[in-house]
């Protein structure tokens, strides 16, 4: 199971926001690189990366902080406003691994389809759901899907990784949805990485026992739990290796 460290930049800055809700804002750095190099040294090889601008405007606005972060070595995975061909060739060419398809997907599976035909792999699905029903455009508008409909066309596309999100969780720390990302891994075959609410470091134990019964459990985002220091991420890192 991997571990993503999460860095969410709006205006520059390492931001996290509650459920998503602009107005819930707390800065924890001017500098997202510099985050990303604790991380780094920390012994994560992985980062997930969120262009919160992004997602509102609907095309990336941080992509010289994402370059920066992909100069350190790291495997960046990006999402946020990437809804044309263009912004994601852009994208991987400022050296980020993997790229997160979010409203888009909900919109246009021939959008998705010619993505995985061109970039394989280095495309993923973020599916970010809200009492499971998919939310879209930086978790503003929900679409008329669920969250399982959404994965099980994406994963008949070709789509090999899905980031799933529980809104109701994410930035609360109040633990993961168990029973909804149990439900999205029995779904289909497709790799599920988990997002939203992890807390402490019995949640990650948790994920990490789910990760031994359901092989597809790829692994887990991890972002104000860090931030706030109820979880130290060399600890996470080892559970995580088993």
């Amino acid at each position: 199971m991997t571990i993503y460290p999460a860095i969410d930049i709006k205006s520059g800055r390492c931001v996290r926001l509650t459920q998503g809700r602009a107005d819930q804002e707390t800065i924890y750095a001017e500098n997202p690189a510099e985050v990303a190099a604790q991380f780094r040294a920390a012994g994560s090889a992985w980062v997930h990366v969120v262009d919160l601008d992004g997602a509102f405007a609907g095309e990336p606005q941080n992509l010289a902080a994402v370059q920066a972060i992909a100069a350190l070595g790291m495997k960046v995975q990006l999402g946020g406003g990437l809804r044309t061909r263009a912004s994601v060739e852009r994208a991987l060419g400022f050296g980020v691994s993997r790229v997160v398809i979010g409203t888009r997907a909900a919109e246009s599976e021939a959008f998705v389809g010619e993505l995985v035909q061109a970039f394989g792999d280095k495309v993923a699905v973020g599916i970010d759901a809200k009492n499971g029903q998919v939310a879209v455009k930086g978790w503003v508008a929900t679409a008329a899907m669920t969250a399982i409909a959404l994965a099980q066309r994406m994963d008949a596309l070709g789509v090999a990784t899905l980031i799933h999100t529980d809104i109701g969780t994410d930035g609360m720390l109040t633990g993961p949805n168990f029973p909804a990302q149990e439900a999205m891994l029995a779904a289909g075959k497709f790799r599920v990485i988990a997002s939203g609410g992890v807390s402490r470091r019995e949640d990650v134990v948790k994920l990490a026992a789910l990760a031994r019964q359901h092989a597809n459990l790829d692994g887990v985002i991890v972002g104000k739990a860090l931030y706030e220091k109820r979880v130290d991420l060399p600890d996470l890192l080892a559970i995580a290796r088993g």
